[in-house]
């Protein structure tokens, strides 16, 4: 036989072998993740279940397999397929995640409730899903929601959506300094989304109400050391704003608060947004710092102005702030219900 046509036979035989080995798992599952992310679900529906064919217990496929259906409003086979993956003894977030998903997408309160249930008592520092059990709570009692979303601000202070949904909701109980801190501390966490710039609304305009009615919010809080000495402290810097709540003001205002703070309470209530603040007054980027946060949408021209005047400040605090990672240490939780 001509030796050319022998050597084409062979690669003939051993192709078929080589490709089903290049296909393997992990290949596959990089290829899916690609058809999801272009909005392919029916293509990445195929390629899991070839991958599933190859490792039907791999918790990771059948975690996209069940969100792609998801994604696809195929929600039967969502069901189908998350509904067994919670009770896994190797099930992790994202497995109660899907199927809460699921569950509230079919608007079955009652099994997505215990899901996220049983999901704290094996997660119990979950940030996630003490969130995701708020807000599911939140569509029939805001007053029980807020005690989940502060429970996962003591034990995953980092996670910043429980942040958010707190800020909001003391915004709208009329609880305007824990919706001032925890509101400033979550657009340090998130700094640059949608979520962000509406969170920076809600903190212009609390100031403004709290400075409007400071000596009734404390009252509010008379049983909070905490609370009280932060409202008293601000309360002390009240004169700087004798012509109104500007950015300009607010930075003089909180710089002068920083370093009262750091004299009489620093010690006794160690507090990372605190910390934080005392370190940009000590390199010269407060002011950068209360514009980015204050000026952006308090008056988008006045805002535009000074950056453009201070355009090396703004710069350097940018250039910082996206360069470093605002992380908060557990055992900083001061919030205290409200006693009726």
């Amino acid at each position: 036989m001509n030796t050319k046509i022998f050597l084409v036979i062979c690669l003939m035989a051993i192709m078929p072998g080589l490709y089903a080995q290049q296909q393997d798992t992990k290949t596959l599952h990089e290829t899916a993740r690609a058809f999801m992310q272009q909005g392919d679900y029916t293509n990445a529906i195929i390629v899991l279940g070839h991958a599933l064919e190859k490792e039907p217990a791999n918790l990771e496929l059948l975690k996209d397999l069940a969100f792609t259906y998801y994604l696809q409003k195929n929600y039967p086979k969502a069901l189908e397929t998350a509904k067994p993956l919670p009770d896994r003894q190797d099930a992790d977030v994202q497995s109660f995640q899907i199927l809460g998903l699921v569950y509230k997408v079919l608007d079955d309160r009652k099994e997505v409730e215990k899901l996220y249930r049983q999901g704290l008592h094996k997660f119990p520092a979950s940030g996630v899903l003490y969130n995701e059990y708020a807000e599911v709570v939140a569509t029939r009692d805001g007053s029980e929601a807020i005690k989940w979303w502060e429970k996962g601000i003591e034990v995953d202070p980092n996670y910043s959506t429980n942040y958010y949904n707190a800020c909001k909701y003391y915004y709208t109980k009329n609880q305007k300094p824990w919706s001032l801190l925890y509101g400033e501390i979550f657009v340090n966490l998130e700094s640059y989304s949608r979520r962000t710039v509406e969170i920076k609304d809600v903190l212009d305009d609390a100031y403004k109400q709290v400075f409007a009615s400071l000596e009734e919010e404390k009252k509010k809080y008379l049983n909070q050391p905490f609370t009280i000495a932060f409202l008293t402290t601000l309360g002390n810097q009240s004169s700087a704003i004798a012509l109104g709540v500007t950015p300009s003001t607010l930075s003089l205002v909180r710089t002068r608060f920083i370093l009262e703070w750091f004299d009489k309470y620093a010690a006794k209530f160690p507090f990372r947004l605190f910390d934080y603040h005392h370190q940009l007054i000590t390199e010269g980027m407060f002011d950068a710092y209360n514009q980015w946060i204050f000026g952006s949408v308090e008056d988008l021209q006045v805002f535009q102005n000074w950056t453009a005047s201070h355009s090396e400040e703004y710069n350097r605090f940018i250039s910082f702030q996206k360069g470093r990672i605002f992380k908060l240490p557990e055992g900083q939780h001061y919030y205290q219900a409200l006693t009726k």
